[in-house]
């Protein structure tokens, strides 16, 4: 198979973690014969400096001709004062590709249970994946503006972004355990009010699926307090965009979740949900594992699934064979885990790890 990927390894750690995904994607073509083939592309804080803007329109024409996106990191405080910050790069991004739909899946491995922050009776098990509504609500709604003395945001959904976003969680919870949450605020927010009424309305056309209402500030509770209880939550743009990152840490580290977002026509965006880090940016101490579980998302998008799974498979012995990076407690630098990944996987190739 050949696949045309589009790079953006933006800011912070964003170009040390993109290294070790190519060069694990150069692993997998070597020993299940793919040919995959990337353009390097501005992106983020870095573009600002050279371009003057976040998307240049090269970056942009190469995503959309290309048939993945892998996405590092962006964002820095360098940034946070300028005319255009980084993430408005992202968010347009997002619109141009029609990204509606952003998947967080939340795994624990037992093997690294202990590095949870939650009691270990309390994470075992645990496997939900928040399913988030990612161009619409109040990161893209107008008007939206700020004065000295007065700020306005808009939250805004129509029914059919949240038909489309809602439709999508139901077809995953069906692959799944059968049980999809719903989570909103509709008890003061209108928006969450039509959003209730619609997933109640869809859950007709769907009976075999359980649902669930659940607000946002209860969720928030939840994940901490029983997190087994979730299969696939599916919420509106900014209670996705917290909750998730929340969820994150049940894991033990913002560096091991990834994300897929799923375009309604154009190809698809695979990113890490963690940020730049510019404070370990070329110290060779990030934690790659999220970009490559992204990797490796879209490795199974495009069914390559004993590829997808010798990549799963080589992080684990990687960790189980005591390699951990800084933010788990180790001092495995993000080549050195990389390095034992792709060894992983060539063993996994001939039967050697898991199989």
């Amino acid at each position: 198979m050949n696949v045309n990927i589009a790079c953006l390894e933006g800011d912070g750690i964003g170009p040390e973690i993109m290294a070790s995904a190519i060069e694990v994607l150069n692993t997998i073509a070597e020993i299940f014969y793919h040919q995959f083939t990337f353009s390097h592309n501005l992106f983020g804080g870095h573009a600002i400096d050279e371009t003057g803007t976040a998307l240049p329109n090269e970056t942009l024409q190469n995503c959309l001709a290309a048939d993945a996106v892998l996405l590092a990191a962006v964002g820095g405080p360098k940034w946070d004062h300028g005319v255009e910050r980084p993430e408005s790069g992202l968010l347009r991004l997002r619109k141009e590709l029609n990204l509606f739909a952003n998947i967080r899946p939340v795994d624990v491995y037992d093997e690294l249970i202990n590095y949870s922050p939650l009691k270990s009776d309390r994470v075992k098990d645990v496997s939900f994946v928040v399913v988030r509504e990612l161009t619409g609500g109040i990161y893209f709604s107008e008007p939206r503006f700020h004065t000295e003395n007065e700020a306005t945001d808009t939250l805004s959904y129509s029914r059919e972004e949240i038909e489309r976003i809602v439709e999508y969680a139901f077809s995953l919870a069906k692959t799944r355990k059968g049980k999809l949450t719903s989570v909103d605020k509709a008890n003061v927010l209108e928006s969450s009010k039509l959003w209730r009424k619609i997933v109640n309305e869809m859950n007709k056309k769907h009976p075999e699926v359980e649902v669930e209402h659940v607000l946002v500030d209860a969720a928030a509770m939840e994940i901490i307090r029983n997190p087994r209880r979730f299969d696939v939550i599916v919420t509106e743009n900014l209670f996705g965009d917290i909750l998730s990152d929340e969820a994150s840490m049940i894991t033990g580290s913002l560096g091991m979740l990834p994300s897929a977002s799923r375009s309604g026509n154009g190809p698809s965006l695979y990113e890490p949900i963690h940020g730049s880090a510019p404070d370990i940016a070329g110290l060779n101490k990030a934690n790659p594992i999220a970009m490559l579980k992204s990797v490796s998302m879209m490795l199974r998008d495009f069914n390559l699934h004993e590829e997808s799974k010798s990549i799963e498979s080589a992080i684990v012995k990687t960790f189980n064979n005591g390699y951990l990076t800084s933010d788990l407690g180790g001092d495995t630098t993000t080549t050195e885990f990389t390095k034992h990944v792709n060894s992983y996987i060539e063993a996994f190739a001939v039967g050697g790890v898991n199989r």
